[in-house]
């Protein structure tokens, strides 16, 4: 099934996906452009609210296999996945190892989406919605990466 555009996804799922994104946007600008106090809660609200919203992606998938006649071991436990990585995101003590962990976790669901949309398992709006979603995010741990670095 073809991937729509931002046009074909349902106005709820646009509304409340796009107000979901605003803490990925807020959170490298309060860290690259706010005073110091700000940076470091910008960060670890940011680090929470990423390993949260991992787990929630993920968890679409867990309600994709329950609908599937085909799921199986690996369905819900690539489901899993992702909340386990958020988890162990936020126990992790370095910064950069942090991001990159939620990066690779939020690629990793994004690539799971591509199958499930592609297997007709997700509605074919559903890429419409996660290509920039997934964008926004993946920028936006990268520029929290850079502010990190940058001090």
């Amino acid at each position: 099934m073809p991937a729509g555009g931002l046009k074909d996804v349902p106005r709820p799922a646009l509304v409340l996906a796009l107000a979901g994104a605003t803490p990925f946007v807020a959170a490298p600008i309060a860290m690259l452009f706010g005073p110091d106090w700000l940076k470091l809660t910008a960060y670890v609200h940011a680090i929470n609210y990423a390993a949260i919203a991992l787990g929630f992606v993920g968890a679409v998938h867990w309600g994709l296999a329950m609908t599937a006649a085909s799921a199986d071991w690996r369905w819900y436990g690539a489901a899993t996945l992702p909340a386990l990585a958020g988890w162990l995101a936020l126990g992790l003590i370095q910064p950069a190892p942090k991001l990159l962990l939620l990066g690779f976790g939020f690629a990793g669901v994004y690539m799971a989406d591509v199958r499930a949309v592609r297997a007709g398992a997700a509605p074919g709006w559903y890429l419409g919605l996660r290509n920039p979603l997934t964008v926004v995010v993946l920028v936006s741990l990268l520029a929290m990466l850079a502010a990190v670095w940058r001090g």
